[in-house]
């Protein structure tokens, strides 16, 4: 009698035992999403064509010139944008995960701006936004969390982990400040990749 009531209650602790590790394998893997590391998501928004900004340069003088009186020239109005231009380019640098591509400020004539990540290649995550940071990018181990402690601004979940992406950056971003685009999975607080702005 007192064997078969051991039994019966082993039986008992190896189900509930087994149901509370089903319970917990079904808990972490929707944490953890696995899964994701193994699906690549491919994205091909249309990047526009653009135009590079050439930097403004002075007319050259002559060394007669120099020496004379310098007489206040009117500088132009550049003209208005009539194709869309390169603001700022940069390129990834990997953190957590090995991740290459570019990126590019574009302004249109309208004067909005996009960002665009032109061939991303990096792993699949949970909850990975693109965030505009004030934060430098970092190399190596401790580049992976410099973002967290730096205002930024989120441009939303990343579309894809393949192919080229585009943006809309908001007007009243300030891009001086904002010099760093990041992949960040927010439900780990760690970068995926981050490319400076230049």
């Amino acid at each position: 009698m007192g064997r078969r009531g051991l039994s019966a209650r082993s039986r008992w602790l190896w189900v509930a035992g087994g149901v509370l590790a089903v319970a917990v394998a079904i808990v972490a893997g929707l944490v953890f999403q696995p899964w994701l590391l193994f699906i690549d998501v491919r994205v091909d928004d249309a990047i526009p064509e653009t135009a590079v900004v050439a930097p403004t340069t002075s007319p050259s003088t002559t060394p007669a010139q120099s020496a004379a009186p310098e007489a206040a020239v009117p500088t132009p109005d550049p003209p208005p944008l009539t194709t869309p231009v390169n603001l700022l380019t940069g390129t990834f640098v990997s953190h957590e995960h090995t991740t290459t591509g570019a990126v590019r400020v574009i302004e249109h004539p309208d004067g909005s701006r996009q960002l665009a990540i032109v061939g991303l290649a990096t792993s699949n995550g949970p909850d990975v936004h693109v965030w505009l940071s004030a934060g430098p990018v970092v190399e190596g181990f401790d580049g992976w969390f410099t973002a967290r402690d730096y205002d930024h601004v989120d441009l939303g979940l990343i579309k894809g982990n393949l192919g080229d992406l585009l943006y809309d950056i908001p007007t009243d971003v300030d891009l001086e400040t904002f010099r760093t685009v990041d992949l960040w999975c927010e439900q780990f607080s760690v970068s995926f990749g981050a490319a400076a702005l230049t």
